[in-house]
This record gives structure tokens, sequence and C-alpha cells, in this order.
């Protein structure tokens, strides 16, 4: 599906004329639903850690404490919501930089400079540091949850709707539930059913997505551990 899809589909459920545009579209019920979609996929986006929306940036050390503008230095496609814990590596040394360091902490370092072993890292006013401060210029990566929930016809990634033929990096049909159920309460309409499938559709949505993992009780991830190793069922000698 597209925005025009979208905005289509959700149209015939709620039973006005389908529009045929809606980025530019001057009738008012298309510019309010094209509003409503904006802050479905806007609230949507945010209120979970989509594996769509993840991504992987990796970036040269500066050598200096300051890494820079973390949104437009450090992640130089300036899409960067926030970062994912314990995922920020200097892959050269393949060591974990630790943190985020907080403000008591980052004090005491100022107070009591220490040089090693281990970095650690803060982002304090949008900007990226890391002490002690890199002595050479290595390979550093983490996970980040994008700003960027939707993308052109050609892949382009967005954080706004820019044209019909746009698609969203989330499921399409949850959104189209979550403009019919906005669209009914802006009209002081009864959206009690519409909303409770839509949150159905969504819980379903973060339960599933990405995989999750085993927990085990016994502290015990993988059934092969290092030794000898005996398969499951009948075996002969």
């Amino acid at each position: 599906m597209s925005l025009l899809t979208i905005i289509q589909n959700a149209c015939d459920d709620i039973g006005i004329s389908k529009p045929t545009t809606v980025i530019g579209n001057t009738d008012k019920q298309i510019t309010q639903l094209l509003s409503i979609c904006s802050r479905e996929c806007r609230d949507l986006a945010s209120r979970y850690q989509w594996q769509a929306l993840v991504k992987v940036n990796t970036f040269t050390l500066a050598l200096a404490e300051s890494q820079g503008v973390v949104n437009g230095t450090v992640v130089t496609s300036s899409d960067f919501d926030y970062l994912l814990n314990e995922t920020i590596w200097n892959r050269t040394l393949a060591e974990p930089i630790f943190g985020p360091v907080g403000a008591s902490e980052r004090q005491a370092l100022a107070a009591f400079p220490v040089t090693g072993p281990f970095q650690r890292f803060w982002i304090r006013g949008g900007i990226l540091y890391i002490n002690p401060a890199p002595a050479s210029a290595d390979t550093a990566a983490f996970e980040y949850k994008s700003t960027q929930w939707c993308q052109s016809s050609g892949g382009t990634g967005q954080a706004a709707w820019a044209a019909d033929t746009d698609t969203a990096k989330l499921d399409e049909n949850i959104i189209t539930l979550g403009v019919i159920w906005r669209w009914l309460q802006r009209k002081g309409m009864d959206y009690a059913q519409d909303f409770e499938a839509y949150e159905s559709r969504v819980t379903d949505a973060m339960a599933r997505d990405g995989g999750k993992p085993r927990l085990s009780m016994n502290m015990s991830t993988f059934d092969r551990m290092p030794g000898v190793f005996v398969p499951q069922g009948n075996w002969s000698i």
C-alpha cells in the first residue's frame, strides 16, 4: 500500500468519497485525514522499538572527548531518535564503550580524569561524549531508533509524507485502522469498537515484531555448550 491507498481504504470504511490524490488536495476532509494519518504514524513509531526503524550506525572516533552532534555529525543521515542500550562498541579494539554515564559520574570523571582501560560515553545537549578521549581514529558502531517511519517509492527514508506514492515502514493495515478510529473520535462518533480492534492488532504486532528470544530460568541460553555432544533421541554405540 501507499499513502494514497491508506487514505482510500480509510475513506471506504468511514463512508466518504475516495480521493484520487492526497498530497496537495484542498478538500478539507482529505487534508484532515492526511493530518490524522501523519499523527497516527508518528505515535505508532514512537510507541515501540520496531525492528523496521532500527539502524546500525558506524563512525570514526574523533581524537577528543566530544564526538560532535549525534543527529547530523555522528549519524550523518540525521534521523537519530535514540540510542539502543548496550550497543555501542569500539569495533577496532573489539571492546564495548560503557554507558551512558550519569551526571554525578561525569563530574567525577572531570575532577579525577581516568586514562583507561575502558571508555565510557554519554549524550548531553545532543552531543556524544566519550571518555577517555580516543587516542586513535578507531571505528565505532551502535544501533539506534530512526525517525524515518516512511519512505519514497524509491526507498529513500522520510519522517513525513511527501507524495501519494510514499509507503510506510510500519504495518499499513494497522495505520489504516488507526486513521479510522482517530477520524471517528474527531467527529464525536462512537469509536470504542474500532479502537479496541486497533489496539489488539498493535499488541499482536509488538509481540511478533522481529522475533523474540527464549527466556531461560536456569541462565542457559543455548542447548549446545562446549564439551561432548550427545544427540537427543535413540542412538547406538
